[in-house]
């Protein structure tokens, strides 16, 4: 993924997906969710549940979610309707059928939460969020501490040798492992997903990894959020423009 090839100015997508011969991903916090201060209070919805469960039916099982999220947390939000599911960036994966793969976690996240913790103590508004395989510092209730929460992340990577997500008001520590496009590229190489075109959607800098590989298999990217530089092709400006499209989508 090269810095060169990101861009600005998008333009609006077709205003009704096709959905044949589509395979869809999908990133959920952002896209499908409305970000809110503490990640705890993303609940079920019975609007997005309905138009999954509609996708599902009408891609032949062709839709993944692609997630920061556990596959707990992913599970619960979306009312288990999605089998098909990557989380913590694809740390975690489960397939089509199932089967669930886990990256080992990375002995450095020990130090990392005991360091995370003490730094926490100076605000409440700090919250740590423990995914097994990463450990996630919301500052989103603390702006003021961005900057001493974005040093202290890259001091804790240099130290441990995690990989280093930042986010959204968020930074993550997790162990180095597969991206949310080595996750798709995984999915398009097994049933149901081979031989059809990929279409991701996702908001931040996380999902970058994911237009990449969606473009380099012969489809295409949808930000979901602000113009910024990014590989997508296309932008909706918000979560409620991204769940009319999808909606929409024949």
């Amino acid at each position: 993924m090269s810095i060169a090839e990101l861009q600005i100015g998008l333009e609006a997508p077709p205003a009704r997906l096709a959905l044949r011969g589509v395979a869809l991903f999908l990133d959920l916090d952002g896209t499908l969710a409305t970000i809110v201060e503490r990640p705890q209070d993303v609940r079920p919805d019975p609007r997005r549940t309905s138009m999954i469960e509609r996708l599902l039916a009408a891609l032949d099982g062709r839709l993944a979610v692609v997630s920061g999220r556990s596959l707990e947390d992913i599970d619960h939000i979306l009312e288990g309707r999605v089998t098909t599911v990557a989380a913590i960036h694809g740390l975690v994966r489960r397939d089509a059928n199932g089967v669930i793969g886990r990256a080992p976690p990375h002995p450095g996240l020990v130090e990392a939460i005991a360091r995370l913790q003490a730094f926490a103590q100076r605000d409440p508004n700090l919250l740590i969020e423990d995914k097994a395989l990463s450990l996630a510092l919301h500052y989103r209730q603390a702006p003021h501490l961005a900057r001493d929460v974005q040093d202290l992340a890259v001091q804790i990577a240099a130290d441990t040798g995690l990989s280093l997500q930042p986010g959204d008001m968020v930074v993550e520590l997790r162990t180095p492992g597969a991206s949310k496009g080595d996750s798709i590229r995984a999915f398009m190489t097994e049933p149901p997903f081979a031989g059809a075109m990929p279409v991701f959607l996702g908001d931040d800098l996380t999902d970058e990894h994911g237009f990449f590989a969606v473009r380099a298999l012969g489809g295409y990217g949808v930000l979901v959020g602000g113009a910024r530089r990014t590989l997508a092709r296309y932008r909706l400006p918000d979560v409620e423009a991204a769940l009319a499209w999808l909606e929409a989508a024949r």
